[in-house]
């Protein structure tokens, strides 16, 4: 067994560990290491077993097999300010809202240390946001996924970090998403239900699952069809849950075009879509989404507050190369 600060670590399974949770071993061995320490870098991919990834904590080991557990170089407990650029379309000295753009991450972690969301709020509000709502994510309240574009609210203060909060947690944020989506859902207005958890056989995927996981419920109307190979959707969330939307989406055959975690092989419906759109959508480099209307209260002045934004270049030129061929 070696043990280092951070780097490899190498550990060949004996006969008195067999059956037993990997997890548990793991953190047997490694005493300076808890067992959600241990899990989190386990999801994060960093474990192998005979070179092969596991990513199953509760997975039992066998005896003569070699677990590598590598364990990233610390990082700075404070994310460190950086000078991005911030599409801020409101502000004032209790929260801004702003149009993040797609492929900007919100919040340092595991192989996004640096470049983020954070790391521009705090160049840009400076010390004010020091604090408020946590270290690693300060004035985060909500977040969006690295590729979807769209509105957030960041708070910079704890009042307006408390009130937010809870207006999310109560379903009080009035949010609705822009969609690109294969195929027609039907009816072409209505509900997708169903829980949400991880993905057994994927880690960083989620699910939609028959047991556990969390209670998801989606809201959609199609706006627009093209044909029958593809829609423009307008989404809205009575929960918010992980990857909600691409998840229920793709649970009911209809993932969003460019989705890299949930469309895992080219559409059948693709086939019946002219060839121009179909190249494009199908060579689109990201989940078609947008988050383009929000809505809250003040949480000091008590206004309410509605903003609304277009879809970025990219996702209005692969609509219109839909439309365009769709009526040709």
């Amino acid at each position: 067994m070696t043990d280092t600060t951070h780097g490899l670590r190498t550990l060949t399974i004996t006969e008195d560990f067999t059956g037993q949770r990997t997890d548990r071993v793991l953190a047997a061995c490694f005493t300076d290491l808890s067992r959600s320490r241990i899990r989190n870098l386990i999801d994060d991919g960093r474990l192998t077993r005979n070179g092969e990834p596991l990513t199953e904590p509760a997975e039992p080991v066998r005896a003569g097999a070699t677990l590598v557990l590598d364990i990233p170089v610390p990082t700075p407990a404070m994310p460190q300010g950086e000078n991005i650029p911030l599409p801020v379309l409101y502000e004032d000295s209790d929260l801004l809202v702003l149009d993040k753009p797609a492929g900007l991450v919100v919040h340092p972690a595991p192989g996004n240390e640096t470049g983020t969301l954070v790391n521009a709020l705090i160049a840009h509000c400076g010390d004010s946001l020091v604090g408020i709502g946590g270290e690693r994510r300060p004035g985060i309240v909500h977040r969006l996924d690295k590729d979807t574009s769209g509105l957030m609210i960041v708070a910079k203060t704890e009042l307006a970090h408390r009130a937010l909060s809870e207006d999310f947690a109560a379903r009080r944020i009035d949010r609705a998403y822009l969609a690109l989506c294969w195929g027609v859902p039907s009816p072409t207005k209505g509900e997708y239900e169903g829980n949400i958890g991880r993905d057994k056989r994927d880690r960083k995927r989620m699910a939609v699952v028959d047991h556990g996981g969390k209670e998801a419920l989606t809201r959609y109307t199609v706006l627009r069809a093209f044909g029958t190979y593809a829609a423009l959707m307008e989404c809205r969330l009575a929960t918010g849950r992980t990857h909600q939307i691409r998840v229920h989406f793709a649970a009911n055959n209809h993932p969003l075009i460019g989705d890299p975690l949930y469309l895992r092989r080219v559409p059948s419906i693709s086939k019946t879509c002219p060839r121009e759109a179909r190249d494009d959508a199908l060579d689109f480099p990201r989940q078609a989404l947008h988050a383009a209307r929000l809505g809250f209260t003040h949480p000091r002045t008590g206004e309410v507050m509605l903003f609304e934004t277009m879809p970025p270049e990219d996702f209005q030129t692969l609509e219109k190369t839909l439309a365009n061929d769709y009526l040709r």
